[in-house]
């Protein structure tokens, strides 16, 4: 369906400081014209969901055009980062894309950005780096940085632009991110949308008395200032100067803005909150009626009337238009989860690029990994690792040990103790065509970042149609003691949330080929790496052009009286207690290392089980919601029939890991254990 012409005066999207300060009345009726179809369109769309059109709720950025609307007519749309709140529709409509896709965007019909997957203002155009905002919106500091930094990375002077409320400011995120972006001297204006409300809750309720946001700069190295927002003309000159300096200093400025909501926080909100009289005295500081009477003030009443006329039939127009657009259908939208993984990447046939041989090493995990790591950094220009003490030190389990030596700092980050906001960094690098290699501590502490990983990255293909390749490191397991906080399996745990693969190798030349096979799959993927496997015992790894059969299992031994599933370090304890079997029972196990826990593929096991018709799973996790339980569901749902026996999960105990090597020893299973369940389930 075609959409109705632009009048001319939407088609301008950019506003040169110059033009700002030399021309007043043409800079001026573009700022206006675009407040306007703001405003009116916000109004609309109140009217639209409250007459049952529009589903689910709205927002709106009634009061906010004075900040948002000068800002992205004066940001370059050919290379700066932005990502726009729930207050932002304005913003929305001038970086891109027709009045109508904005509007399908709130029918959620087929023609919406996000083909009706997502709500309202939750969405964005990646392809032109307007990243899509999650509800979440202290988290999505961190994404406009990295996606900054990749474009600073490309060779361009970007600037980025981030929004969050006073609310918002709040949450720990912002704090991160502020660091970050001091730290790393990145080109960002953190922009505080102070309303002076979050959703009900007064400023005087969230900060102490006399609490000026804009100062916290300060604290992290970097200007910062008070903007009053409610004048769009003045607000235009000051932004146009913040974006000049940072564009030219690359260094981030913090503007607390102080500007309004005249609507409640969303349609549903009654505003019962309000003192009396505060609504009366923010509609006096409307900046969008002074702004047209200095307008008319400069072309006339005739012409502001004129063109408020034309934007108003314009937008009707296309409310029409969006009204008639067909309903999004659910055909093949499961088929959406994941981007394609594309060919792979043209690898040299070398397992050491010091060293082009074809020849095998004899090296443990960790050195595969190590190994892994310096073929991608070599081969790959647009790769870099991050993570806590990976630099001069090698990581806590000196895995990257002398890989800052060789490749440098820009390649090689060591982050400070942030690990949200450095993870959104990370997928912003990821939509800027880089792909980062993030290294969590310890599995335990990916805790930090659930959020980014569960609902930024690994929704955002879903929702924007945009690759999110992150490859993120997690050494996990227990067997060290080293308790509760740095042995856990959280693979269930993470894998409970759509949009995320993940491996878990358990042997050096799998290990090996899980970097690769993750790193250039075009999803974010977690990558399991057991600690107790770094350094126990050595294989033999060598250039594998097979490397993306990592993705499927690996039968480990072959047998006809049960199908034996694990993964990690329990492939050793289960191999184990195969042979034991064996020679005690004369009893063989069909053994699979299942590798990759996400997405599973499991017609080999399947097979096996229709020949063995007895199910066996192991997993170190706890039983209760443990990654064995879906296995066996998946399994059993499909192969009932099959079966012999009541399958067989063995797991370790429900309780946090305990720090004595005896308790640890109880907790976790063992070659002992496991011959002590299996044994009468035999019978």
């Amino acid at each position: 369906m075609s959409f109705p012409q632009t009048p001319d005066i939407l088609e301008k999207r950019s506003l040169s400081a110059s033009l700002l300060e030399h021309e007043s009345s043409t800079a001026l009726e573009q700022i206006y014209a675009w407040m306007f179809c703001s405003r009116t369109l916000d109004n609309r769309i109140l009217e639209l969901f409250r007459q049952g059109l529009i589903k689910g709720t709205v927002t709106g950025g009634q009061g906010n055009e004075s900040l948002i609307v000068p800002l992205a007519l004066l940001a370059d749309k050919s290379k700066d980062v932005i990502s726009f709140t729930h207050r932002g529709l304005g913003g929305h409509l001038v970086w891109s894309g027709h009045i109508c896709d904005h509007l399908n965007q709130y029918f959620a019909n087929a023609e919406s950005p996000t083909k009706g997957r997502e709500g309202n203002i939750h969405h964005g155009d990646p392809s032109n780096r307007s990243i899509p905002m999650i509800s979440h919106l202290g988290a999505m500091t961190g994404t406009v940085l990295g996606l900054t930094d990749s474009q600073r990375r490309h060779g361009h002077d970007a600037v980025g632009f981030t929004f969050f409320g006073d609310g918002s400011s709040s949450t720990g995120d912002i704090h991160e991110s502020l660091n970050l972006a001091s730290l790393l001297s990145l080109p960002i204006i953190f922009i505080v949308e102070n309303n002076k409300y979050a959703y009900s809750t007064p400023i005087s309720e969230q900060f102490v008395k006399g609490t000026e946001l804009w100062k916290r700069a300060a604290g992290y190295g970097m200007e910062g200032f008070s903007l009053d927002a409610t004048n769009p003309h003045a607000s235009a000159k000051v932004l146009a100067q913040a974006i000049g300096k940072v564009r030219s200093t690359s260094k981030p400025i913090l503007i607390e803005a102080h500007t309004l909501r005249l609507r409640g926080h969303a349609a549903y909100d009654t505003c019962d909150y309000l003192l009396p009289g505060e609504a009366e005295g923010f509609t006096k500081q409307d900046g969008l009626p002074k702004l047209r009477v200095e307008l008319v003030g400069l072309i006339g009443e005739t012409k502001v009337h004129a063109l408020e006329n034309q934007l108003s039939t314009f937008i009707e127009d296309c409310i029409k238009v969006s009204l008639s657009t067909k309903r999004p259908s659910a055909d093949g939208m499961e088929n959406d989860l994941f981007a394609a993984s594309g060919d792979p990447f043209p690898w040299k046939a070398v397992l050491d690029n010091d060293s082009p041989t074809l020849k095998s090493e004899n090296l443990n995990s960790a050195q595969a990994i190590n190994k892994a790591l310096k073929k991608i950094l070599t081969e790959r220009p647009e790769s870099l690792l991050l993570g806590q003490d990976i630099g001069t030190y090698g990581g806590a389990f000196k895995v990257t040990e002398g890989l800052l030596n060789k490749f440098g700092r820009p390649r090689v980050f060591n982050t400070p103790l942030a690990e949200s906001s450095c993870t959104g960094y990370a997928i912003g690098l990821a939509l800027g065509g880089h792909r980062a290699i993030e290294e969590f501590q310890f599995a335990d502490f990916v805790t930090e970042a659930i959020t980014q990983i569960t609902l930024n990255a690994a929704t955002m293909y879903f929702r924007s149609g945009a690759k999110c390749p992150i490859v993120f490191r997690l050494p996990a397991g227990g067997g060290l003691t080293f308790g509760s906080f740095h042995s856990q399996e959280l693979e269930s745990f993470l894998l409970a949330m759509p949009g995320l693969k993940a491996l878990y190798p358990s042997t050096p030349q799998d290990v090996f080929n899980a970097m690769l096979a993750a790193y250039e799959d075009n999803n974010p993927v977690l990558i399991f790496e057991h600690k107790g496997l770094y350094r126990k015992g050595k294989g033999e790894v060598s250039w594998d052009p097979n490397y993306r059969s990592v993705w499927t299992p690996r039968l480990v031994r072959s047998g006809n009286d049960a199908t034996f599933i694990t993964y990690g370090e329990m492939v050793n304890i289960a191999s184990e207690a195969c042979t034991y079997f064996e020679a005690e029972y004369e009893k063989h196990f069909d053994l699979f290392d299942l590798r990759c826990l996400s997405p599973l593929k499991l017609d080999a096991i399947e097979a096996s089980l229709k020949k063995t018709g007895r199910l066996i799973i192991l997993h170190e996790g706890r039983i209760t919601h443990g990654f064995g339980a879906e296995l066996t569901a998946r399994l059993v749902e499909r192969n009932f029939t099959s079966l012999k026996a009541v399958p067989l999960r063995i797991g370790s105990l429900d309780l946090p890991v305990p720090f004595a090597p005896e308790l640890e020893a109880a907790f976790r299973p063992s070659t002992e254990k496991i011959i002590e369940r299996i044994t009468p389930w035999l019978s």
